[in-house]
């Protein structure tokens, strides 16, 4: 995947999930994340899922999606549990769902079970919203991202990410060219945590990156540098 730099901002803008996790982000925040939506156009904003009724309320008819994250942040709930709530969360009016992969039945090598997790919180989601898988990267090695990005393949995921932002590490330009280049040209790739200003996006879409999630996206298209996920 080739982006240069000659990207514009709002090129950049519309890659953006525009992302507010934290525990004791307020209602006064989401509103002022959605209302940064719709001015700068980001792609979605990003809320837990207990917001997503109000965003997809202040977001109706901006273009702009709401995302918001089931099995989070550690992955280790029930396949049952994450299917649940990416229906919940759809029916709510969120578009694309983010869930975290069951990360200690793969580093315990028990690979079809963590297919079959994905697979169930796809079957919710089929023809309703697309699903990123976060593999949290920061606690995988090399060999684990791959076997990750593969079995999200084999389970109809229609993005990987990088990171929760609440883990170890974030995205890095290596991870997203070695998922680029395990899952193909066709799958997304998103790269999340520790993006916080225009020449590290640029450097996450150069590698292969085709969603960017962070909370510093108005400074990453105003040319800033921000703090946060």
């Amino acid at each position: 995947m080739s982006h240069e730099t000659n990207l514009s901002s709002a090129q950049v803008a519309a890659m953006i999930d525009h992302t507010i996790l934290k525990a004791d982000a307020t209602k006064g925040e989401i509103e002022q994340i959605c209302a940064e939506a719709r001015e700068y156009k980001f792609a979605t904003v990003c809320v837990n899922a207990g917001w997503v009724p109000l965003a997809a309320k202040l977001l109706k008819g901006s273009g702009v999606g709401v995302t918001t994250v089931v099995g989070f942040p550690l992955g280790a709930t029930s396949t049952a549990s994450k299917a649940f709530e990416a229906k919940q969360a759809i029916e709510d009016g969120a578009t694309e769902i983010d869930m975290v992969l069951n990360i200690g039945l793969l580093k315990s090598g028990d690979i079809e079970d963590v297919q079959r997790d994905v697979e169930g919180v796809v079957a919710a989601c089929k023809g309703k919203a697309p699903l990123k898988v976060i593999l949290e990267t920061g606690l995988l090695t090399d060999e684990e991202k791959v076997v990750a990005c593969e079995l999200c393949v084999k389970a109809g995921a229609d993005f990987v990410k990088t990171s929760t932002g609440f883990g170890k590490g974030g995205a890095t330009q290596e991870d997203i060219a070695l998922m680029r280049k395990t899952v193909g040209p066709d799958l997304g790739v998103k790269a999340s945590g520790g993006v916080r200003d225009l020449e590290t996006a640029l450097a996450m879409i150069n590698s292969g990156a085709t969603r960017i999630g962070a909370s510093a996206s108005v400074a990453i298209v105003s040319g800033g540098k921000g703090e946060g996920y």
